[in-house]
């Protein structure tokens, strides 16, 4: 029924309207002094003009939510020309008490209190000076207490129908913005698979690659070779369905087969990356003063990819016979990655078809660990790649320019 008349506020009103109607006719029939002992009722009855003065207020109080203050200016005219008579058999306060309370539920709180008061004061004043019982009577006092309580009861209306928004707006306001995170990282997830996922196959298919093509060269006239570089090719390609069985494993759903424990790569394995690009026929050397010590897993995986990528690009830009050097310094509260090498590339390169993203994946990994790349050729060639990572990762300081590999 609630929801109903919720749906239907004009019929709501109008109810209400019929209610008022039927409490005024009653209140105009009672006499509160009609005997020692209380109130009587049928002692006294209303004039004609009481009872049409009673239905037009009524009928007023259907439209008091879409014109609440002329309702309320409506009914309290009606009501003060009915305390000016010499009788008072119509009780029209009672409207006046109803379109007061509606005026209080629907404006602010000093409007409220200045058009209640004005009221309150106007139907009393009247009701003393002009009322047919002593100015002190209990009538005179209880068209002041209905009138106020009228006006507070619809405050109290308003302010709890504001705090009940403000707590649904926040409450919205909390479910985007929880949204919107999960959002966001569900974007960042994806990227960091994105750079695994590149990082692995750029780094294995090229040495797959290098051993295939030596493998192919040597066949015929070196078969212990070919079988070598064919034995490489083997375990990159298994090492590249490892990684990439462990990188596909983090999307796995709950109740799937268990993904693989294996250890994130770091540079704790450095050593067997570096052996990898040795066999491919890149000559590599490293230098470490980390000693190795332990670092935060996504500063350490930064700087393993960070490497394997830079490697990556030399062996395949940097030409047939370039060197490569690998550095692992700790300065303060940071980790320095350098990787050099001395080679150079062709006098006019050839556009990568895919668009290639090796700087770019490198320069985002840096980036959101706060960090700073650089990537650039080297004086009297060659090109020199350096990443700075923070062991606290923090506010971004920015990364270097430099061609995609």
């Amino acid at each position: 029924m609630c929801t109903r008349f919720r749906d239907h506020p004009l019929a709501f009103d109008a109810a209400l309207a019929l209610g008022v109607l039927v409490a005024m006719i009653a209140a105009s029939f009672t006499d509160p002094h009609g005997s020692p002992t209380g109130p009587t009722f049928g002692d006294r009855t209303p004039t004609l003009l009481g009872v049409v003065m009673m239905a037009v207020a009524a009928a007023a109080l259907v439209l008091r939510r879409r014109r609440p203050f002329a309702v309320l200016a409506f009914t309290g005219v009606l009501s003060l020309v009915e305390l000016l008579g010499e009788t008072r058999p119509a009780p029209l306060a009672i409207s006046v008490v109803v379109a007061l309370y509606t005026v209080a539920s629907r404006t602010d709180r000093p409007t409220t209190w200045r058009v209640g008061l004005a009221t309150m004061t106007a139907l009393t004043a009247a009701a003393m000076a002009f009322g047919p019982t002593p100015w002190y009577a209990q009538e005179n006092l209880g068209v002041f207490a209905w009138t106020g309580m009228a006006a507070a009861a619809g405050d109290a209306v308003r302010s709890r129908r504001a705090f009940v928004d403000a707590i649904r707006e926040r409450a919205e306001r909390a479910e985007r913005t929880r949204e919107e995170e999960a959002r966001r990282r569900v974007a960042e997830e994806r990227l960091r698979i994105a750079r695994d996922l590149h990082d692995v196959v750029a780094h294995h298919i090229a040495l797959v690659n290098v051993q295939a093509g030596v493998a192919a060269h040597v066949m015929d006239k070196r078969p212990d070779q070919a079988k070598e570089a064919l034995a490489h090719v083997r375990e990159a390609s298994r090492s590249a369905l490892d990684e990439l069985r462990a990188t596909v494993g983090l999307l796995r759903q709950s109740g799937d087969p268990e993904a693989p424990t294996e250890p994130a790569p770091g540079l704790a394995v450095i050593d067997g990356l570096l052996d990898s690009f040795r066999k491919a026929g890149l000559p590599v050397s490293l230098a470490r003063t980390d000693g190795d010590r332990p670092l935060p897993a996504a500063v350490d995986l930064a700087a393993y990819r960070i490497v394997q990528e830079a490697l990556t690009n030399v062996r395949k830009h940097a030409g047939p016979d370039a060197r490569a050097e690998v550095s692992v310094v700790l300065v303060g509260r940071t980790v320095e990655i350098t990787v050099l090498d001395d080679g150079a590339p062709p006098a006019e390169p050839a556009p990568d078809p895919s668009g290639g993203h090796g700087l770019l994946g490198m320069r985002e990994r840096v980036t959101a660990l706060g960090g700073a790349l650089t990537a650039a050729p080297r004086y009297g060639g060659g090109f020199r790649v350096q990443a700075i990572l923070p062991l606290a990762p923090g506010t971004s300081r920015g990364a270097g320019t430099g061609e995609d590999g």
